[in-house]
């Protein structure tokens, strides 16, 4: 039942966004009717307003294009910093490790050592008693 109610109300949900009526998404002064769809004439002048301002905003548009590109080298090369510090911190994070791990093992060793030597005396204790 818990997964049912889920489901039946997200299948409510969808159904009724399929059978919604249109009418909500069209403007209240829309007419089919009115509508012209053949080009209308215009003047020269507005045509040449139109293609300068086309070829200004073309020009907008390649500086902004250049400048992204820019940005984009910019920050793939630090993005080739990064990587490359990062390559020598884990280097030297591995070393550090490797020595850390060397170090561990003679401690322990030197540990042993000591433990053996306590031993040797302790049983040297005894036998002298």
């Amino acid at each position: 039942m818990k997964r049912i109610i889920p489901v039946l109300g997200l299948s409510l949900m969808l159904s009724s966004v399929a059978y919604a009526d249109g009418n909500a998404f069209t403007p209240l002064n829309f007419n089919d009717t009115s509508y012209n769809a053949t080009p209308t004439s215009y003047s020269a002048q507005a045509i040449n307003a139109m293609a300068e301002s086309e070829a200004i905003g073309n020009g907008n548009i390649q500086n902004a294009i250049s400048q992204l590109e820019n940005a984009q080298v910019d920050i793939r090369n630090d993005l080739l910093n990064c990587k490359t510090k990062f390559a020598d911190v884990d280097a030297q994070y591995k070393l550090i490790k490797a020595e850390r791990a060397a170090l561990k093992k003679q401690v322990k060793a030197v540990e042993k050592r000591i433990k053996d030597i306590e031993r040797a005396k302790e049983k040297i204790r005894k036998n002298m008693l």
